[in-house]
């Protein structure tokens, strides 16, 4: 079994396993509402924009250079917290966001899957692997990733079900260390989710 598990550790790549314990470092520390979250996450979509150019997953790598802009975003307005608060505090969603998410999800997600399948003949690279299935997931990581920047409580719910279908897509792409990561971080979005909500009620029964 020792072997079997030496033979696997020799396989992997170093760069995704750099990228593994950023992306596990962010993510637990935004769970527990640390701001040194967003420089662990700046190191890990560095790295994710290598590894899914070579996967041929393009809207995820394009999804990593966005990600890049929110992180840098998140990173100060998580910094620019009211002069009374200790944090930025915790907002929960609006039944208005809900419906404009799911209305930007449903319309992009098969332009930008279009999009992939169109390009690659155009620009001679490998065709798209889940062009659709990638794209569902990236427009709904964007859609996450900026509501987790603004503290919105319901971030994680998103991430919770985004995280569970790329397990999916990671397992066949042989990206197994990434796997792995996608699996612990649906664990920690749950865990970021009731964490943030106990704090969300705290707040609004202070300000009672």
């Amino acid at each position: 079994m020792f072997h079997v598990f030496l033979d696997w550790w020799h396989q992997q790549s170093w760069v995704e396993l750099i990228g593994v314990i950023a992306g596990l470092l962010c993510v637990y520390l935004a769970a527990i509402n640390n701001i040194w979250n967003w420089p662990f996450a700046i190191i890990n979509v560095i790295l994710y924009i290598y590894i899914y150019f070579n996967t041929q997953l393009y809207a995820d790598m394009g999804l990593q250079v966005y990600l890049l802009g929110v992180n840098i975003y998140g990173w100060y307005y998580w910094s620019k917290r009211p002069a009374a608060e200790i944090k930025v505090p915790v907002i929960s969603m609006s039944t208005r966001q809900w419906l404009i998410s799911v209305i930007i999800v449903a319309v992009c997600t098969p332009l930008l899957g279009f999009t992939l399948v169109s390009l690659s003949p155009i620009l001679h690279y490998k065709p798209a692997a889940y062009p659709y299935l990638d794209s569902f997931c990236t427009m709904c990581s964007i859609i996450a990733q900026i509501y987790l920047a603004r503290k919105v409580l319901q971030n994680w719910l998103i991430w919770v079900f985004v995280d569970i279908i790329y397990v999916g897509v990671y397992i066949v792409k042989d990206l197994h260390a990434t796997a792995f990561m996608y699996a612990v971080f649906a664990i920690i979005a749950a865990k970021g989710y009731l964490d943030w909500r106990k704090e969300y009620y705290a707040q609004s029964n202070k300000v009672l």
